[in-house]
């Protein structure tokens, strides 16, 4: 009885880190959200990390975080990085790109996990709003291809995008 229970063990955990390998070598999330302001606007809060605590999900899971901004004091150029709690990790935040239509940023993760991905905020004018695109992409490796059979990068941030997206829309919007 022990040794089938074993061998039931074994092959569960041979067919997961086989279906593992079959992951996708990437990921994308993103989210999108219409802003009653002007793309320029947007583009402006986005560009500016020390205005980030207004909007950001991840600032309010820990008050306590330390943050540093080096770099250009805004748009291309401009680093954050933080230190938190186990919800925000470290990591640092690059501009690579600040225009009216697009903000884009490296991202670079040390803890919870080490991780090196980009973040791209498209804005495009639709009448009177912007539409705004948030999205994140970045390799997954094969240990975290494992932690994707049982969840996905969507899932793990794509609720935070949304809190993000309707914050800035109240922060842009007034």
């Amino acid at each position: 009885m022990l040794k089938t229970i074993g061998i039931v063990v074994i092959v569960l955990i041979v067919g997961v880190l086989v279906f593992a390998a079959t992951k996708p070598d990437t990921f994308r999330v993103q989210r999108a959200a219409s802003i009653k302001a002007p793309p320029e606007k947007i583009a402006a809060v986005l560009g500016d990390f020390h205005g980030w605590e207004a909007w950001s999900p991840w600032e309010k899971m820990d008050p306590a975080m330390k943050r540093s901004y080096s770099g250009a004091p805004k748009g291309k150029g401009a680093v954050y990085a933080w230190e938190g709690n186990s919800k925000v990790g470290q990591g640092r935040m690059q501009i690579t790109e600040d225009a009216p239509s697009r903000v884009a940023m490296d991202l670079d993760f040390v803890k919870p996990f080490e991780a090196h991905n980009k973040v791209v905020f498209t804005l495009a004018p639709k009448g009177d709003a912007t539409e705004v695109v948030w999205a994140m992409q970045g390799p997954v490796p094969y240990m975290a291809k494992i932690v994707h059979v049982f969840v996905d990068m969507d899932s793990m941030v794509g609720g935070q995008f949304e809190t993000g997206l309707a914050n800035l829309k109240a922060v842009t919007e007034k």
